[in-house]
């Protein structure tokens, strides 16, 4: 099981369709805008990595947009054909987030 601290927080890779999972280049992209999604969606379309964050149902944060059941949705509609792609899972939440929202 593969996984990774990024900003403090920690993530399980859940799925890495066709080895997409690239610490190195997750870790450039990663901002602390993700911190409040509970999956991130990495994909590489037209060879250049992109992040999406998706909550689930329970999530403060989640809108219908970012619902994790349409995960496969926006695979289909917004990104490139059987493109590389990992699913990053929230496993730990950075301490400092957990203090502030006390």
């Amino acid at each position: 099981m593969k996984k990774i601290v990024l900003d403090h927080n920690e993530y399980e890779v859940i799925k890495d369709y066709k080895n997409a999972f690239y610490p190195e280049e997750i870790t450039e992209k990663y901002t602390d805008y993700f911190e409040e999604f509970d999956y991130i969606l990495g994909d590489y379309s037209y060879d250049k990595l992109r992040l999406k964050g998706f909550c689930n149902v329970k999530n403060k944060n989640y809108k219908e947009w970012n619902d994790y059941n349409k995960m496969d949705e926006y695979l289909k509609n917004f990104c490139s054909y059987d493109c590389r792609y990992f699913i990053l899972k929230k496993i730990k939440q950075n301490p400092k987030e957990n203090e502030e929202n006390a």
